[in-house]
């Protein structure tokens, strides 16, 4: 599998490869840090009331029962990719 880079990620890893970067002095806090960011990336405490067409509701049901997952998963799925520009037109 090829990976893809965007560019700030090439340009760390070309300074890395050039032997630019440092170690933190701090690096178990550092590494806490991350570690909650990344727990906290997909912990849910928000809600939101979404009014959908009939339609779009029985879709939303059908796609995720064919996916094994629940409607909201589905959903929330869908908007995180959108938000995020994951999810585009064909």
């Amino acid at each position: 599998m090829e990976n893809k880079l965007d560019s700030y990620e090439k340009e760390i890893l070309e300074a890395f490869e050039k032997g630019e970067l440092k170690s933190t002095s701090n690096l178990e806090n550092e590494i806490e840090a991350a570690q909650e960011a990344a727990k906290n990336t997909f912990n849910k405490n928000k809600r939101v009331n979404l009014r959908l067409t009939e339609q779009d509701f029985d879709l939303a049901h059908v796609k995720a029962l064919q996916d094994g997952i629940p409607y909201q998963t589905l959903l929330s799925s869908i908007i995180h990719k959108y938000l995020t520009g994951q999810l585009v037109e064909k």
